[in-house]
């Protein structure tokens, strides 16, 4: 499993350093106001994948479901089945997005100067959504089949493409429509690929129409309602903030709120690596009964996020708005970094159970609950941030979006423990004091670097950085991790030094 996820937090961390290097690079292109622009459009047309029905999700626990059991028949009914029904689903993705192109056009105030570029954006932004559909499906069968790594490392190729179509085509051609092409041809190299890797990998596994099947298509509906439902709270909860920005505020608002939500969405990445491993193993480690190895999974998991999300949580806390200041420009340092400091603390309690909790109930066949949970949250953070932006601005809309994941994380986790038969306070006694107590000296070392010596320059935030990351390991070694009846790091260490001596 390490080895999987490992692979997961490889891509992502590659994708981080390729926003690091394409973001300033496409605002200082594009502008703030054609920046914000393409992340508006971003925002309306990622509201077409709830037209996916939540059938990838679905799909991928029968297809894990199938491939443990060794029964290729009954996979390849399921990848028939989904193949005619993302087929479907695409071609009405293609007319609710003419209603979501009038709708942009109608309701936000683009300036003239890029309004011809952004329809044409947003039209093959649409296209590349429908074609979306289809276009995930052989990597869901890799996913199925535990082929992380080769997924991972097309994906891999898929972030370089995109880099080097980036700065390449935008030096010569600054617009939203050639951004849009860039994202459909990405698309495309990575479906291509991984359907060439699903057939040399599994050659009696196939993706044809004629597999479909009637019974499969019910069974799957039947657990993509819940999906439906987690993907629209999903959608409410983290893709509503452009819109209610550009709406409430201006669309040149829009880069302060998406620069500082740009760390949260790849700390997210990095933490949902663990989720993308741990939803189909709960699922095979139920239909094979073997549910003391699951419960061991979610208490060790579900610390070793906490420990993740606190190292870098930490850092972007307190040095967080003073890299967006080198990074981007001054002028975001403080309206970017408050959005950051506040979203960031709310992550340090939902992303643990969001990693680990909430894939773990979904590959068990429990969605009821947190899906609900997820679509009222979701509710809450489009009221709570359009009554705030009125006020606080986009701090507002920060706190409308943190305040319903900290509740929705509390009750995941409650319902998660109830499944597992572990009572909430032995999951907090394992899961939270340790972490906590050891991140204080992490904490203070930030402290120092930024109120003592007053690190501003990137060779001193790096230094902080890299302070930290030294400490953070001493310390989850030391004491963190010490005993621990899941994950002794020193007795490991220990053996490991043994080993080669």
């Amino acid at each position: 499993m390490l080895k999987n996820v490992g692979s997961n937090w490889g891509i992502t961390l590659v994708t981080m350093v390729a926003v690091y290097v394409l973001t300033p690079f496409t605002l200082h292109r594009l502008g703030e106001a054609g920046y914000g622009t393409w992340n508006l459009i971003t925002a309306i047309t990622g509201y077409l994948a709830l037209l996916t029905l939540g059938v990838p999700m679905a799909s991928l626990r029968y297809f894990a479901q199938h491939a443990a059991s060794g029964d290729v028949r009954k996979l390849n009914e399921a990848i028939g089945s989904c193949t005619a029904l993302y087929l479907m689903l695409g071609a009405a993705a293609l007319l609710v997005g003419v209603g979501l192109y009038l709708f942009f056009h109608v309701a936000y105030d683009v300036p003239a100067t890029i309004r011809g570029a952004s329809q044409l954006a947003f039209a093959l932004a649409v296209v590349t959504a429908a074609a979306g559909f289809v276009g995930m499906l052989p990597g869901g069968v890799l996913q199925a089949h535990d082929d992380f790594v080769p997924r991972n490392v097309i994906r891999l190729a898929g972030v370089v493409l995109r880099i080097v179509l980036t700065l390449g085509l935008l030096v010569v051609w600054p617009s939203l429509s050639v951004i849009a092409l860039i994202q459909f041809v990405c698309l495309a190299f990575d479906f291509w690929l991984c359907w060439w890797l699903m057939l040399r990998r599994y050659p009696g596994v196939r993706i044809r129409l004629a597999d479909f099947d009637w019974k499969m298509v019910r069974q799957i509906l039947s657990f993509s309602v819940y999906v439906l439902v987690l993907n629209a709270g999903i959608r409410l909860s983290f893709e509503t903030d452009s819109l209610v920005i550009g709406k409430f505020l201006d669309v040149s608002s829009i880069p302060y709120f998406t620069v500082a939500n740009s760390f949260l969405i790849y700390l997210m990445e990095f933490i949902i690596a663990i989720a993308a491993v741990v939803m189909p193993m709960a699922t095979r480690l139920k239909t094979q009964g073997r549910t003391s190895e699951l419960r061991e999974i979610f208490l060790k998991w579900s610390k070793i996020a906490l420990s993740l999300t606190m190292m870098a949580g930490l850092f972007l806390i307190v040095l967080g708005p003073r890299f967006i200041a080198w990074w981007i420009d001054p002028s975001f340092e403080q309206p970017a970094g408050q959005v950051l400091q506040i979203l960031t603390i709310s992550y340090l309690v939902f992303l643990p159970v969001r990693g680990v909790a909430l894939p773990i109930l979904m590959g068990l066949g429990k969605p009821g609950l947190p899906t609900i949970g997820f679509l009222v949250a979701g509710l809450v953070n489009l009221g709570l941030s359009i009554i705030l932006a009125r006020t606080m601005g986009i701090a507002g809309v920060a706190l409308g979006t943190a305040i319903p994941n900290v509740l929705f994380a509390g009750l995941v986790l409650w319902h998660a423990c109830r499944e597992l038969e572990t009572p909430v306070g032995e999951y907090l006694r394992y899961v939270v004091p340790r972490a906590t107590l050891g991140a204080l000296p992490v904490l203070a070392l930030l402290l120092w670097f930024k109120l003592g010596l007053d690190v501003r320059s990137l060779g001193g935030i790096a230094s902080a950085g890299v302070a930290m990351v030294l400490l953070f390991a001493i310390t989850w070694v030391v004491f963190v991790y010490r005993n621990d009846p899941y994950v002794d790091l020193r007795n490991r260490l220990r053996l490991r030094m043994g080993e080669r001596a």
